[in-house]
Order: C-alpha cells, then sequence, then structure tokens
C-alpha cells in the first residue's frame, strides 16, 4: 500500500482548504453543543447517589424514569445499558427521599441502605422484581472540589504542553501545535456533549490522555518538517510538508492503529466502568491522527513558515566588528 511506503507522494496539501473548513465546522459544532447543552457531568462532579439496577425481566427506560417520579424522586436520571440493566443518579436535593433517608441514618453505609430500600420499593412494581447493587454516593462539596480540581488539572496540562512548544520550536511551530491540541480536545467534548454520554473523571483522564497524544503526534510530524527544511534546497513549503506527511505516514498510521486495537479491546471488554474512558480514547485517537496531517500542517503553511524561519539569525554587524 503507498501509505506504508515512506517514498509516498499523496498530495495532502492539495486538500488543505477542505480539510480546514470541515475541521472548522466541527469545532462550531461542538462548541455550539457545549454551549446549548454543556455535558452530562457524572455523579463525580455533581454529587448525589448512583444507584445500578437489574430488572429480572426486560423494562423500558421511561417506566423506570416514571416509576422513580411516582414515588417523590424529582427529576431522577436513568441510563440504559441494555434491557434488564440501569444506572440511576439522583441528585442530593432532588427529592424528599433523599432527605428521608438521611434523617434514618446514622451514617453514611445506613443512609445508602435507606436510599437503596425506598428506591427497590418503588421499582418492585407492576409485577417487575428488581435487585440493586450497593449505591455509591458523593456529597455536593466533594463534587465540586473534584470539578474545580479538574478544571485546575486541564489548565495545569496545556500551560505545560505550551511551555514545552515554545521551547523546542519556532512560534509558528508552537502556535500550529496548540492550535491542533485545542481542535481534538473541543471535538472529543463536542462528542461527549452530543451525545449526552456521563462525563466522569475517568472520562477527564482520557481527555487528558487525547491533549498529550494529539501533541506527540503533531510534534512527529513538524520535527520532519523542520528537519526537510534545513536540508533541502529549492523546495517551496508546501512540497516540504507534504514530503514530511508522506515519510512519517507509515509511523502514524501503525502507532493510531495499535493503540486503537488496544482502546477497543477495553471499550469491548473492559466493562460499563470503562466505556466512557475507551470511547474518549477512540474518538481522540482518530480525531489526533487526521488532525496532525490535515489540520496542523495547514495551519502551519497558513502562518507562512518557510526556511528563513529555521536559520540561525544573522548576528549585529556592531558585534562582528568587535570581535578580534
Amino acid at each position: 500500500m503507498e501509505f506504508f511506503n515512506p517514498n509516498s507522494n499523496v498530495n495532502f496539501m492539495g486538500v488543505r482548504r477542505w480539510s480546514v473548513v470541515v475541521s472548522l465546522l466541527l469545532v462550531g459544532a461542538s462548541i455550539y453543543f457545549l454551549a446549548t447543552r454543556g455535558l452530562n457531568l457524572a455523579i463525580d462532579f455533581t454529587g448525589g447517589t448512583l444507584i445500578e439496577a437489574t430488572y429480572e425481566k426486560p423494562a423500558e427506560q421511561q417506566d423506570v424514569v416514571d416509576a422513580l417520579t411516582k414515588a417523590g424522586f424529582a427529576n431522577p436520571i436513568v441510563q440504559r445499558y441494555d434491557s434488564k440493566n440501569f444506572a440511576i443518579r439522583l441528585k442530593p436535593e432532588a427529592s424528599e427521599n433523599v432527605a428521608v433517608a438521611e434523617e434514618q441514618a446514622n451514617d453514611l453505609g445506613a443512609r445508602n441502605e435507606a436510599l437503596s430500600q425506598i428506591v427497590k420499593t418503588a421499582l418492585n412494581t407492576e409485577g417487575h422484581k428488581v435487585t440493586l447493587k450497593p449505591s455509591v454516593y458523593v456529597g455536593p462539596q466533594v463534587g465540586d472540589d473534584l470539578k474545580f480540581g479538574g478544571i485546575v488539572a486541564v489548565v495545569v496540562v496545556l500551560l505545560g504542553i505550551v511551555f514545552y512548544i515554545m521551547m523546542r520550536f519556532e512560534w509558528k511551530f508552537a502556535i500550529a501545535t496548540v492550535a491542533t491540541e485545542l481542535h481534538d480536545v473541543i471535538l472529543v467534548l463536542g462528542f461527549f456533549s452530543f451525545t449526552g454520554m456521563d462525563f466522569d473523571l475517568a472520562v477527564l483522564a482520557a481527555i487528558l490522555a487525547v491533549d498529550g497524544y494529539s501533541v506527540n503526534d503533531t510534534i512527529v510530524v513538524f520535527d520532519r518538517v523542520r528537519e526537510l527544511f534545513k536540508s533541502t534546497r529549492n523546495l517551496s513549503p508546501v512540497e516540504v510538508l507534504n514530503r514530511a506527511v508522506n515519510s512519517t505516514l507509515s509511523r502514524t498510521i501503525m502507532t493510531s492503529l495499535t493503540t486503537l486495537l488496544t482502546v477497543m479491546a477495553l471499550y469491548f471488554f473492559g466493562g460499563e466502568a470503562l466505556k466512557g474512558f475507551s470511547l474518549a480514547l477512540i474518538i481522540g485517537i482518530i480525531v489526533g491522527t487526521l488532525s496532525s496531517i490535515f489540520f496542523a500542517n495547514p495551519v502551519l503553511l497558513w502562518l507562512g513558515v518557510t526556511k528563513q524561519d529555521l536559520l540561525p539569525k544573522a548576528r549585529d554587524d556592531s558585534e562582528l566588528n568587535a570581535r578580534p
């Protein structure tokens, strides 16, 4: 296959206008969904009680919601795993039943047990038989602390990567790398906003991993761009970028495929707890691989990178004359 040939000559820069337009449209759509829908923050960030219910017979998601609402739970959030398994999230202030459970409890364990019993009674209606797994409770203050800590973690990682890139590359390379990094993270966040999937601490960890993966993929190509600018003559910037992408393409594809196979194994066989984490990585790997080819290099070209940007700066004449 030509893609696996380091001497291939695919004209990737020939479609740069279309690829950038598509990327910007996707970024715009992601920002729109984030602004209008936001993220479906999981119990890690919002606080509340998470209960997993298993029905003996198949049940409808709306029936679960209706049963909980009828029992006095305000705005319960129900996520369907399959026809028999559901995740139920109850906010701390969302129900009089939560307050009742807290009044009956002497400690956290007793509180969770009392609330689970109320939920079980509500769901064991109309011939349904339901079993519940032990509930998980996160207080509102803990949720706020985790949310703040997550934001701080993202900001620190972004600043650290920006500092590293500015130290290693010329400023045009740094701007293109940071733009690609933001592009990839926004698209993954937009996917979770559009689908309404739970955004928990595991997904946040995957976002940070996507951030690092995106930067690594882009830097590999940019290293090659820098080498070609220094070692070749009479090549236009478009030709240099095309040659750089082609010469690193086989490495990029093989790295992405092997990583993707591992993450897909997590998605299909890792259980529900790793679904969000592995899906965020899958989307991030695909987006990061494509953006390092079709977005990062067009942005670098748009910034006007040339061979002169990588040449040592000429010394001042006065400095040269002062030398013995």
